[in-house]
């Protein structure tokens, strides 16, 4: 399998584990219950074109962020990894994420007209985790296909994101709560697993007389 493709793959598995869209149904549910079909599929459809503009806005300007606070890349792997880690834990608990949403930001949202933006879009689907995520892949990406397929991971993301939640009535009643906490707790284990990834590669980064 070509290199590039490898990576594509670890990108998709990364992204898709951290936005996990399947632990925002319950959420969505609950602030769209009293709105029409076709007002919940537009809702849908904004949050995930929010996550996708937020994710490609960082991973396109990651570098220069990281530049202008004068932060090094590995120093930022390790946090990352850090950050994605404690996520990845709360998710094998089946424990709904505090970098992903809080429960005061919930019930605040819950009063507004408009929820695509906030909390669903952001920091629901594209949080912290998700930020750290993208920047972390596009800073290891060398070459122009291996970004490519970061942001190609990004957009195939936010396309089954969008999907998920404009049928996610359908999806809670298949799932149950039971089935929702399993691909959770699998997305957990691959985010956590990803995670150790980001801060050893950090720590070999950083330390490259340990790799010796």
């Amino acid at each position: 399998m070509p290199e590039v493709l490898t990576y594509a793959f670890v990108c998709f598995g990364s992204v898709f584990a951290i936005v996990d869209p399947f632990a925002a149904i319950p959420i969505f549910v609950a602030l769209t219950a009293e709105r029409t079909m076709d007002d919940r599929q537009n809702v849908a459809l904004r949050a995930s074109m929010t996550c996708f503009f937020v994710l490609t806005a960082f991973a396109g300007a990651g570098s220069l962020i990281l530049s202008f606070f004068s932060i090094s890349l590995p120093a930022f792997k390790i946090a990352g990894g850090v950050i994605l880690f404690g996520v990845g834990m709360e998710m094998l608990r089946a424990k709904p994420s505090g970098t992903r949403s809080t429960r005061e930001e919930q019930t605040e949202a819950a009063h507004k007209d408009d929820v695509a933006l906030i909390p669903l879009g952001l920091p629901l689907l594209s949080g912290p985790g998700a930020i750290a995520t993208v920047m972390v892949l596009a800073g290891k990406a060398t070459t122009f296909p291996h970004r490519a397929a970061v942001f190609a991971s990004i957009l195939a993301v936010s396309l089954i994101t969008a999907l998920v939640l404009r049928s996610a009535a359908l999806v809670a009643k298949g799932l149950g709560k039971t089935g929702i906490n399993l691909i959770g707790r699998i997305m957990g284990l691959i985010l956590a697993a990803n995670a150790v990834q980001f801060i050893i590669d950090g720590v070999m980064a950083a330390f490259p007389k340990l790799g010796a």
